[in-house]
Formats: structure tokens, sequence, C-alpha cells
């Protein structure tokens, strides 16, 4: 569906979620005195104003107005806001059913006729506002997530944690028992903003001493230039077997766009060099021998194979030739859906 259509949409459903949401930030407020109605509201909606600039901003501008910074913080803050006012939707809504339903059983006294004592009781509570407690779960439910998910942005965007799992294969040379390979995947660069953080996430990785590394893809958020600055923290990764690398579905550049295509088809040989540079050995729909004292192991790596509306750029055909008589393969596939969908069914022996 046309960007220029759906974009406008989304907007306009955001900006009911607002309006609802509002009627919690009313209902705290209408008892207080009018300068603390006309901050919470003001407030209310300079946050709002922000928020869906944001949004529009960051899918109707070209990405290069804005520094790779901004557009993530844009994108996360967006995300973060809307995320937690669907919280807050949950109990607002929960008070509205509640009004309904009382309205509904006024009528039904009215209709039913009772007694004077049952109307004036009615009608003195005829006048429903928003219950004070659900108001204020409101906006705690909604602020609880959107807190955790900063604290977590913060704090744990480099809170790197090391996962260790042991494999078998029936069929493994002896030369190869106790191999220890350490996997990295979606580095993207473009959202890091402490290289200090990412320094130390990088000697986690050369204290594990591995014999082999293998990096699965995305390198990248967007563009290949977020890897400027990085190249050189990066490339410290080594090991004596090698280290090999495959892409992920954002290293195409398919998430941005672009002057022209030669521009594009320029930033994807860039993400190539970059791999160069690092030291990696960049599969792209081929594969590679691990030998140890004369046994062999077949690394078979390709480009980005996804189900759905993600790319299949991997020709896994191709990689696959000629590692027929290995006696274990192994795949570098950034997408986790490539297993079910391609490799299980057509090659068992993987």
């Amino acid at each position: 569906m046309n960007k220029l259509l759906v974009i406008p949409i989304i907007g306009i459903i955001l900006l009911l979620i607002d309006i609802y949401v509002f009627q919690a930030f009313r209902a705290i407020a209408k008892n207080r005195s009018k300068t603390f109605r006309q901050i919470v509201y003001i407030g209310y909606w300079a946050v709002t104003a922000v928020t869906l600039l944001a949004f529009f901003s960051y899918n109707m501008v070209p990405p290069q107005v804005f520094p790779r910074l901004v557009r993530y913080f844009m994108i996360i803050g967006v995300t973060m806001l809307y995320f937690a006012k669907l919280f807050s939707v949950v109990f607002i809504f929960l008070d509205d059913l509640l009004r309904l339903l009382k309205w509904i059983l006024q009528q039904s006294r009215r209709i039913f006729q009772l007694t004077v004592r049952d109307n004036a009781a009615v009608s003195a509570g005829r006048k429903i506002t928003r219950s004070q407690f659900l108001a204020q779960s409101a906006i705690i439910a909604g602020t609880v997530p959107m807190a955790a998910m900063a604290f977590g942005i913060v704090s744990g965007a480099h809170d790197y944690r090391i996962r260790r799992q042991k494999l078998y294969f029936h069929n493994l040379p002896s030369a190869f028992d106790g191999l220890k390979i350490l996997q990295i995947a979606d580095i993207h660069s473009g959202s890091f903003y402490n290289k200090t953080a990412v320094k130390r996430g990088v000697e986690m990785i050369l204290g594990e001493k591995a014999d082999v590394v293998f990096f699965t893809g995305d390198l990248v958020n967007d563009e290949t230039k977020e890897m400027e600055g990085y190249i050189h923290v990066f490339d410290k990764i080594k090991a004596p077997l090698g280290v090999y690398s495959t892409t992920g579905n954002h290293d195409y550049g398919d998430y941005r766009i672009w002057p022209s295509l030669k521009a594009k088809e320029e930033n994807f040989e860039d993400l190539i060099e970059a791999h160069r540079l690092l030291g990696w050995d960049l599969l792209m729909n081929e594969h590679r021998f691990l030998e140890i004292d004369g046994e062999k192991l077949a690394i078979i790596g390709i480009e980005n194979w996804g189900t759905g509306r993600f790319p299949k750029y991997g020709k896994l055909e191709k990689a696959y030739h000629g590692t027929e008589d290995a006696p274990v393969k192994i795949l570098l596939s950034h997408d986790p859906s490539h297993w079910d969908a391609q490799v299980r069914p057509e090659y068992p022996d993987i």
C-alpha cells in the first residue's frame, strides 16, 4: 500500500489513542487548581505533538536529513510512548465499560418504575465521573512499562551476555571433538552510542578464546557508513581457525531511501569491503572447509534468506554444492525462519 496513504492513517490512529488517554489526565487534574490543570494539559499535548512530529519525520523525511542517532531515538521514543499508552487504554476502557454498565442499569430501573426512593438514589448517581482510581491506574500502567523500556535502552543496550551451548554430532570427526565456536549476530552498529561499552563486549568475545568465530548478519541498521569508527573495534576479533561471516536483511540498505540504485549498490559494495577490513571471511552463497589433522568440516554461508516479506538473496544450492562428502555441514544463515522453510526439508544433512 502507498506510504503516503498508510502513514497518515497510522498517524490518525495514534492521535485517537492520545485523545482517549488524555481523559485519564483530565480526571486526575479536574479537582486541582487552574494552573495545575494548564500545566498538565499543555505538557501532555506538547509531548504528544513532539512524538507525532517525530513519527512523521522518521517516515516521511529522507533519512540523510537527520543524524543516525537522532533517527534511532526518534523511532525508539515513538515506540515507547505508544506502547505505554496502550497499557493505559486497558484501564480507561475498563472504566468506560463500568460506566456503560451502570448507565444500562439506570435505564433498566427507569423502565421497571422502581420506587421513589430508588429513583432518587439513581438520580443522585446519574452524574457519572471517571473513576479516580482507574484514571490513576491508567497513568501508572503506562508509566511503568515506559520507564522499564527506557532503563533497558540506557543500561541494557550494552548488557552483553554469553550463552553456552554444547552441540553433539554423531558423525563428527574426532579431530573436531571439543571445538569451541563463538557466534555473534545482529551487531546493528547504527544503534551504538557508547563505544567504550562496545569495546567491553569485544573483550568478552576475546576472553572466550574460541577456535572459530561466526558472525551471522546485520552488521548495520541502514547503511555501511554506520561502521565508521567501529572497524578498529571489531577487527580485534580473531580466532585460530578464522572468522566467517554472512549478511542479514539490514545489510542491503533496503530500509532507507537512496538517491539512486547506483548509490544503494555502492553501499553494499562498501559493506563487503567492511568485512574485508575487519578480517572476516564473508561467505556470499559459498562454502569453506575447516581442516584439522587431515579431517574436514564444511562451513556453508549464504546471503539473507527469509520467509514472508523478507528478501531471499541466499542461494543455498549454490553454497551447498561441493560439500556433499563432508561428514558435518554447518550453515550460517541470518534468518531463523530459513531453517524450517528450506533447510530441513531440502537439506537434511545440514
